[in-house]
């Protein structure tokens, strides 16, 4: 008899999918699955639509504690060799478990991912496929995390074991969760191995997402997670130069996020950590100016430089702007 699988989907308010999201994993061709929704407090008609599901799934109900909660909480009802993980409002393709689990049973790999694409949807309500993103080999999935490669959560499938040694989802995080999760099962030793092909599909609404709809808790979240994984690799004695320059570069490139969004406090926060985390860092850079002012002065001064001369770049932009804002009122 085929292993058992367990679809773990945490729910909230999220009716309008909700059903396309089960019907993606009872529609799938692995015979043995185990489908789990924890509704996580919703106010909409969820309820109503887990429960015109009969038998056909596993559901419980719990007062808003949010997703991490949702999932630790599925899987400890689980019971499965394999666990997949699926947003509610997310949706997998009819053969993804079955080659994933197939793909696991010939590799003896303890966890697997796959392509991914976003299905947009747009203010005026019309929706599109975007093209698949391609997750691709990566040579060494712990630096790739620590820098900035990322995959869709429901592009994973995982061996029960790995999800049992990383500690499950962390009930505090709200942004970042996923990147934390996987960097966990990792750092704890699970072999991750990459299996091509487009099964998962990630749904968007115009350029806002949760991680997106508030960038400064983005970032923060970003460098705390970041901070956990630097901790876990100290007490491991694995955090090498290697994984060093790739945190350097993901607090670099956070920084510039923080300073595009205005946040100047975190930007200078971030950018000394850079240094605290990787002391030789150099900023490979397509501008040949940079370049030059780093190999004179070094990352602190050339940063500090280039600092100034975007704020004076800002400033003119935003010069620029309110003046022809004015041009267009005193001619109409």
């Amino acid at each position: 008899m085929s292993k058992l699988v367990s679809v773990i989907i945490p729910c909230f308010n999220a009716a309008r999918w909700l059903a396309q999201a089960i019907d993606s994993c009872l529609q799938q061709t692995y015979p043995n699955i185990e489908i789990i929704v924890i509704d996580d407090g919703s106010t909409d008609n969820s309820l109503e639509i887990l429960k015109s599901y009969g038998n056909k799934i596993i559901w419980k109900s719990c007062s808003h504690k949010g997703g991490n909660h949702a999932r630790n909480l599925g899987f400890a009802l689980s019971k499965g060799e394999y666990i997949q993980y699926l947003d509610a409002d997310d949706y997998i393709l009819p053969e993804k478990i079955e080659r994933q689990v197939r793909f696991l049973e010939k590799t003896g790999a303890d966890v697997v991912y796959g392509d991914w694409r976003y299905k947009r949807h747009l203010p005026d309500g019309t929706s599109y496929l975007d093209k698949i993103e391609i997750a691709g080999l990566q040579a060494d999935i712990l630096e790739s995390l620590l820098l900035d490669w990322w995959t869709a959560v429901a592009s994973l499938l995982y061996r029960r074991t790995a999800v049992e040694k990383s500690g499950g989802w962390d009930e505090e995080l709200a942004v970042a969760q996923d990147r934390d999760f996987f960097l966990s099962v990792v750092i704890n030793g699970a072999k991750v191995l990459y299996q091509p092909g487009c099964y998962s599909v990630y749904r968007r609404y115009g350029n806002v997402t949760v991680s997106s709809s508030s960038t400064s808790r983005w970032i923060q979240h970003h460098f705390m997670v970041l901070k956990k994984a630097e901790n876990k690799l100290l007490k491991l004695n694995k955090l090498d130069n290697k994984y060093r320059c790739a945190m350097a570069q993901c607090y670099f490139n956070l920084a510039r996020v923080a300073f595009k969004h205005n946040y100047y406090n975190l930007y200078f926060q971030l950018r000394e950590e850079v240094l605290i985390t990787y002391p030789d860092f150099k900023k490979k850079s397509r501008k040949a100016i940079y370049n030059f002012l780093q190999n004179i002065c070094g990352f602190r001064h050339s940063e500090r430089i280039m600092f100034y001369i975007l704020l004076i770049r800002k400033f003119v932009s935003v010069t620029q702007l309110a003046q022809i804002k004015n041009r267009k009122e005193v001619s109409s």
